[in-house]
């Protein structure tokens, strides 16, 4: 397993999105040890949960809907373990708007291509940011990062794969860093890699779906990670907004001020963001 993943056995997409370089800010890079993305973590065999706990991550941010919590399909065991002071429940869809077969329903509204992906990354982050949205997904993952007081203690984020919606949140956070497009494209495209072997039955599951009307290739593509579907994204966000700090403050996530005290606390210097992987 490759850098930046961390082999947590049972859960799947584990990886920190620090060591991150800066590249207008040479030397620089994005905290270590802070942000983690993963699938959901409810099947981490215990080796994993011990894992979890070396990690020191006292927050969990599990961005899936109410309804993919109550359906059987998912395990509900609760997966705390030593240092978990906040588990938190902070879907980005509200149930009205959550759809089942999620995947599905975006491909009957958007298609495939890199412009569908990114009016559905549009739509997550419009619903994470939502007034009616009590849960406040984003705007509560940014605030834990852009603490007053102490630099921030380690998080977790996760939705289901942790692909899409832990990729949207996964890029706002690096953008504010001031990471390259080209870098946070890079970051989110990762997810194919250890997600790999399941994404052929993903697409069977898809393309075996009496409501999808696309072919198998188009079943293929809706499961990747492209990095190019990200990078259009980005450049719709900055064509809409002027910037993606622009962006974040007019979904009221965090505000200028906010906005620098995440980057004093994330942004170091690289010759001291050291991992602690090595030490797992």
């Amino acid at each position: 397993m490759s850098a930046p993943y961390i082999s947590i056995p049972g859960v799947p997409n584990f990886r920190d999105i620090g060591g991150t370089p800066i590249a207008s800010q040479p030397g620089k890079e994005v905290r270590r040890n802070i942000v983690f993305r993963s699938a959901r973590p409810t099947m981490a065999t215990p080796r994993g949960r011990a894992k979890l706990q070396m990690l020191a991550i006292t927050h969990t941010y599990d961005l899936r809907s109410t309804q993919e919590l109550s359906s059987q399909y998912y395990d509900q065991r609760k997966v705390i373990w030593a240092g978990i002071t906040t588990r938190a429940s902070v879907p980005v869809f509200r149930p009205e708007e959550y759809a089942p077969d999620a995947v599905v329903a975006r491909f009957e509204k958007h298609g495939a291509s890199c412009e569908g992906f990114a009016q559905a990354f549009s739509e997550i982050l419009f619903s994470a940011s939502h007034v009616q949205n009590k849960a406040r997904p984003f705007a509560t993952i940014l605030e834990h990062l852009s603490s007053d007081t102490n630099e921030p203690t380690p998080m977790l984020i996760h939705c289901d794969l942790g692909k899409d919606r832990t990729g949207v949140i996964c890029a706002l956070i690096l953008s504010l860093c001031s990471v390259s497009d080209e870098a946070v494209a890079k970051n989110y495209s990762l997810s194919d890699e250890e997600l790999a072997p399941h994404l052929p039955s993903l697409a069977d599951k898809i393309s075996g779906n009496p409501a999808f009307k696309g072919t198998r290739n188009d079943a293929e593509i809706l499961v990747r990670s492209r990095k190019e579907n990200m990078l259009c994204f980005l450049m719709k966000l900055r064509q809409r907004y002027g910037s993606i700090e622009k962006c974040v403050i007019k979904h009221n996530l965090l505000q200028a001020d906010s906005i620098a005290r995440l980057r004093r606390n994330m942004i170091v210097d690289a010759s001291t963001n050291h991992s602690i992987v090595g030490k797992l």
